[in-house]
């Protein structure tokens, strides 16, 4: 396998002087390509600093971050948002659909800055929500659709141009057990097709079906357990 994420001394500190207040401190760890990790901690530990750090949307104090072979935090804004156009894929806890479009519209967001033909997109987005089992619902609006499903519809919006990475921050935190395993097994599948995903979860039994779990503690990475 090659090497997909290598972090080195990645610091997020916020303040200054004696009102610094760190959340995360000299995060080192490699993730190679077709990897499940979880990460793992209490609320405040640092994990959803660290993901969005990982995710390009939060630059660090210190450290390096390499994806892919790019040095992420080198790359000017627009390069930046290129990069996570094209390396990565969101997931959220709250799902972040917007009610007035279609779900085959809410899956096409992604793609709304490229120039792919609408044609295209709309054959993209109808891929993407067959992934997730949701092709016959692209055409309802998200409050048509249950919350379970709306998750599954979140995740093909993340899936849609087929990142080579996945990062979801607690994307089962507002689902009941059934949709949870529904969930948690969907992204097992899409990593069993190759996808690396990278997960922040407060639950052993999601961080389970990752191969390797990441333990945070008070903005520090505690441990890294192996398959």
């Amino acid at each position: 396998m090659n090497t997909l994420i290598k972090a080195e001394g990645l610091s997020k500190e916020y303040g200054s002087g004696d009102a610094v207040v760190t959340a995360l401190s000299e995060a080192g760890f490699t993730i190679e390509e077709g990897e499940f990790v979880s990460i793992m901690g209490e609320s405040g530990s640092g994990k959803s600093t660290l993901l969005s750090i990982l995710g390009g949307l939060n630059s660090p104090t210190r450290g390096s971050l390499e994806v892919g072979g790019i040095d992420v935090y080198g790359l000017g804004s627009e390069q930046r948002a290129d990069f996570r156009r094209e390396f990565l894929g969101f997931v959220f806890q709250n799902f972040n659909l917007v009610e007035y479009l279609t779900i085959g519209e809410n899956v096409m967001l992604p793609l709304a800055t490229t120039r792919i033909a609408q044609r295209t997109q709309r054959e993209m987005a109808t891929r993407a929500l067959g992934r997730v089992g949701l092709e016959d619902k692209i055409d309802r609006l998200p409050n048509q659709i249950s919350g379970g499903e709306q998750e599954r519809v979140a995740v093909a919006r993340a899936v849609v141009n087929d990142p080579p990475l996945l990062l979801a921050d607690e994307p089962t935190g507002n689902l009941d057990s059934r949709n949870t395993g529904e969930v948690m097994k969907l992204l097992k599948e899409l990593n069993e097709q190759g996808m690396t995903v990278l997960m922040v979860t407060h639950s052993e039994a999601c961080a389970a079906y990752a191969n390797r779990t990441m333990n945070m503690a008070d903005g520090a990475l505690a441990w890294a357990s192996p398959e």
